[in-house]
């Protein structure tokens, strides 16, 4: 695996970040730990709402504060995943299958160990910002994710039905 850092989605790399929208929209595959991309029509425009998000003077009423990071390959500038934290899960989703962390790899770029290091790095902002312990979820078929909860510290709590759907809850502490 390459070396990667965090940094806050920048127009810098508009480009890239709907390119990694369109690579995901063409997989089929869910567009997890970042917000709105799926449906924002620009980069701009995403990028416009996670700043909203991450204050309380600006965040809807129906959301929760959070921080998303653009996980960058430092080899070649190139995004390879999106994470982000939510603040706490005093929410009705959140607390029960959405979790503190979600987060998601470029599917090109999948089973090179990013995930594992992209959810170590935002750790580290979790404690940071103040938080003890986090709650990440995955569904129960999703080795990959599994893995790198596991790798990080996350103790299996237990599983849950949402929607025909099994899922799996783990806690961290910081």
């Amino acid at each position: 695996m390459s070396q990667i850092k965090l940094i806050k989605p920048t127009l810098e790399y508009a480009k890239d970040i709907m390119e990694y929208r369109q690579e995901f929209l063409d997989s089929g595959d869910s567009l997890a730990g970042c917000g709105s991309l799926r449906t924002c029509s620009s980069a701009e425009e995403w990028i416009h709402e996670l700043n909203m998000l991450e204050n309380t003077d600006t965040c809807p009423e129906d959301r929760v504060c959070s921080n998303t990071y653009l996980a960058i390959r430092l080899s070649d500038n190139k995004i390879v995943g999106i994470i982000d934290f939510r603040h706490h899960i005093d929410h009705p989703i959140l607390s029960v299958w959405g979790g503190h962390i979600g987060y998601s790899v470029r599917p090109s770029e999948r089973r090179k160990g990013y995930a594992t290091e992209m959810l170590r790095q935002d750790l580290i902002n979790c404690k940071q910002y103040g938080l003890e312990k986090v709650l990440i979820t995955c569904d129960f078929d999703n080795i990959a994710s599994k893995r790198a909860i596991i790798a990080n510290g996350g103790i299996f709590e237990k599983e849950i039905m949402v929607d025909d759907d099994r899922i799996e809850r783990y806690w961290i502490q910081l």
